[in-house]
C-alpha cells in the first residue's frame, strides 16, 4: 500500500467514531489545489507579539484590519502564531490557554469572520512547537479536524521538535488530514527552506517558507539563523520557476513598522515581496501604525503587482554591484521593473530602455513597442519607454514602475 492510501485509510479511521450527521465530506484535491490563487495576505502575531497572544490582541488586530483600509485591499487572514495552545484532553484534543482564550477558538473565529476576514492558526509537525506547547505529531487527523470545527481557514505548521522524519511526508500527512476534514484550508509548510520545499511543496501545502526567520534589520545575519530583508530577497531571487497560482515562495513575515528600519527600507521591503509575488503576511502592530506605515502597507497599486492573476516571481535580470534591476511580467503584456538601491549612497538612475534587452523579451519588446511608465509610489505616470529614465534613488531605497502599452 502506498504513501497515499495509508494516510486514506487512517483518515477514515480517525472518523470512524463519528456518527453519520458528523462525518465531514473530504475535500477534492483539486479543490484543495486551488486554493491561494493569488499570495495570501494577511497579519501574524509572531514578529511583534510573540507568545504574548490573547483572544483580546487578536480582536484588537481584526478590528484594525477591518477599520484601517487593510482589509479593503486585500488583506484577510488573522492568524495567531505559536503559543495559544497549552495541553490535550484526556481525549487527546488539542486545549487553547483557558486564560487567555476564555471565550474559545470557535468563538474567535466567528468574531474575525463575522468582520468579513479569515481566521488562521499555528500548529507544528514535530512532537512540540517551537515554544514547547504540544505539537501535532500523531495528532494530525484529529487536529485538522477540530481545526475544521472551530472555522480555521490557514494553518502556518512548523518544524520545531520533528524528530528526524521525513519533511515531505510529515506536510503531506497534515495536508492528507486537511482535505479529510472537509474544510478549505491554506496549508503554510514553515521548515525554513531546510529540506528544499518548492521542490516537493507543490499540491502540499499553498505556500513553503525559503528562508530562516526574519529580523527587522535591512542587512544583517546572525548566527542562530535570523536574517534581514536582503538576506531574504536573495534566498528566493532563484526560486522563480517554483512559484505560481496555488504554491508561493514564502519569503517570511513582513517586518514593515517594526524596529530600527528607515521609511525607505520599508518601502523596499514591501516593493521587494511584492515583485517576487510572496506573501502578504503583516507581522507589527496595526493598532498602533503610523500614517506612512500604514500608506505602504494599504499601496494598492504596489498590491496590484503581487496579486496579479499570472502569478509570476520576479526575476533579477540585471546587477550592477549595489544596483539592481528586478521585472515581473503582469497580465495584459504589462511589466512591474523594479530599480533596487541595495548600497549606502543615492544610485543617480540614468536609464536607456532601448539600449536594453529585457530578460522577458516574449512578454515586454522595448524596441517594437512603446509603454508608459507609472510610478507606483508617487502614483503618476514619469513618462515613456521612449525617453531615458533618471531619477535619485535613495540608500537602500527602490523606484518601482509598472510599463503599460501605449
Amino acid at each position: 500500500m502506498n504513501l497515499k492510501s495509508l494516510l486514506i485509510a487512517f483518515s477514515l479511521a480517525c472518523c470512524s467514531a463519528l456518527s453519520a450527521q458528523e462525518k465531514p465530506q473530504p475535500l477534492s484535491d483539486s479543490l484543495y489545489r486551488s486554493l491561494a490563487a493569488t499570495p495570501p495576505m494577511g497579519w501574524n502575531s509572531w514578529n511583534k507579539f510573540g507568545c504574548n497572544v490573547s483572544e483580546q490582541l487578536i480582536r484588537d488586530m481584526a478590528d484594525a484590519m477591518a477599520a484601517y483600509g487593510l482589509a479593503d485591499v486585500g488583506y484577510q487572514y488573522i492568524v495567531i502564531d505559536d503559543c495559544w495552545q497549552v495541553s490535550r484532553d484526556e481525549d487527546g484534543n488539542i486545549v487553547p490557554d483557558p486564560e487567555r482564550f476564555p471565550s474559545g477558538m470557535k468563538a474567535l473565529a466567528d468574531y474575525i469572520h463575522g468582520l468579513g476576514l479569515k481566521f488562521g492558526i499555528y500548529s507544528c509537525a514535530g512532537s512540540y512547537t517551537c515554544q514547547g506547547r504540544p505539537g501535532s505529531k500523531g495528532h494530525q487527523f484529529q487536529d485538522a479536524l477540530q481545526y475544521a470545527k472551530w472555522g480555521v481557514d490557514y494553518l502556518k505548521y512548523d518544524w520545531c521538535a520533528n524528530d528526524g522524519q521525513n519533511a515531505r511526508a510529515a506536510y503531506q500527512t497534515m495536508a492528507e488530514a486537511i482535505k479529510a476534514a472537509g474544510r478549505p484550508i491554506i496549508l503554510s509548510i514553515c521548515e525554513w527552506g531546510e529540506n528544499k520545499p518548492w521542490e516537493w511543496g507543490e499540491g502540499i501545502g499553498h505556500l513553503w517558507r525559503v528562508t530562516p526567520d526574519i529580523r527587522a534589520c535591512f542587512d544583517c545575519t546572525f548566527d542562530w539563523g535570523g536574517v534581514g530583508v536582503l538576506q531574504c530577497i536573495d534566498a528566493a531571487a532563484d526560486l522563480y520557476p517554483y512559484a505560481g497560482p496555488g504554491h508561493w515562495n514564502d519569503m517570511e513575515m513582513l517586518e514593515v513598522g517594526n524596529g530600527e528600519l528607515t521609511y525607505d527600507e520599508n518601502v523596499t521591503h514591501f516593493s521587494m515581496w511584492c515583485m517576487m509575488a510572496a506573501p502578504l503576511m503583516c507581522g507589527n502592530d496595526l493598532r498602533e501604525m503610523d500614517f506612512k506605515i500604514r500608506q505602504i502597507l494599504t499601496n494598492k497599486e504596489v498590491i496590484d503587482v503581487n496579486q496579479d492573476p499570472l502569478g509570476k516571481q520576479a526575476i533579477r535580470f540585471m546587477k550592477m554591484g549595489d544596483q539592481e534591476i528586478w521585472a515581473k511580467p503582469l497580465q495584459d503584456g504589462e511589466i512591474a521593473v523594479c530599480f533596487l538601491n541595495r548600497g549606502s549612497t543615492p544610485w543617480k538612475l540614468d536609464y536607456n530602455w532601448r539600449a536594453q534587452t529585457m530578460y522577458f523579451a516574449r512578454e515586454v519588446n522595448l524596441k517594437k513597442w512603446d509603454y508608459t511608465i507609472r510610478d507606483l509610489w508617487k502614483h503618476k505616470d514619469i513618462g515613456t519607454t521612449k525617453e531615458r529614465l533618471r531619477a535619485d534613488i535613495p540608500a537602500h531605497g527602490v523606484l518601482m514602475v509598472r510599463l503599460r502599452k501605449q
